[in-house]
């Protein structure tokens, strides 16, 4: 009896043992798939952070662009306003000498009051940054000039240059808004 009383009291010790190995085994366990799942899981929430932040930065691009686009618009229609404004006093002046056309019979103080209003509207256009071209005498240059016909030069060191100057070129802001017609000597 002592044996089988030693052996039941140690089976009864051995049994809690073996629920705790078992225990520790199944926690294991646990822990070895979460960790081969926390990997998985952990990818899978980064791969959801950075999608997220794709699409916030891909709406704010768009955004922007609209935005830009619009500004673009609205600046393209309002960038006459100003010339607009400014040129509005010399219609003004066109408007009054009109009017004294039809009350004046001399013609003197007509063509200075037209004189007048053309200096008046080409200072305002040199203010705007226009400036006119010097081509007559000038030796012809196709980056500035366009050639409307040839005449033979009058005099032989006039070959090659402008002679006569068909319509007025430009500049803009030093750059060319209108190309000199010309007539160059050949």
């Amino acid at each position: 009896m002592s044996e089988n009383t030693q052996n039941n009291q140690e089976t009864p010790a051995e049994e809690p043992e073996l629920e705790k190995v078992t225990d520790n085994e199944a926690e294991e366990q646990i822990t070895a798939e979460a960790q081969a799942a926390d990997p998985v899981e952990e990818l899978k929430i980064e791969v959801a952070e950075l999608k997220d932040k794709y699409i916030r930065l891909y709406a704010d691009f768009e955004n922007f662009r609209r935005r830009t686009a619009k500004e673009k618009l609205d600046l393209i229609a309002n960038a006459n306003a100003d010339l607009m404004r400014s040129i509005l006093p010399v219609v003004d002046d066109f408007e009054r000498a009109k009017q004294s056309f039809d009350t004046t019979t001399e013609v003197e103080p007509l063509k200075e009051g037209v004189d007048l209003i053309y200096t008046k509207f080409f200072k305002l256009l040199e203010n705007k940054g226009l400036k006119p071209m010097e081509a007559k005498g000038q030796a012809f240059d196709a980056e500035l000039h366009e050639s409307v016909t040839q005449f033979p030069a009058p005099t032989e060191d006039l070959k090659g240059k402008v002679v006569d100057e068909i319509e007025k070129g430009y500049y803009l802001n030093d750059k060319v808004l209108r190309y000199a017609k010309v007539v160059v000597g050949a």
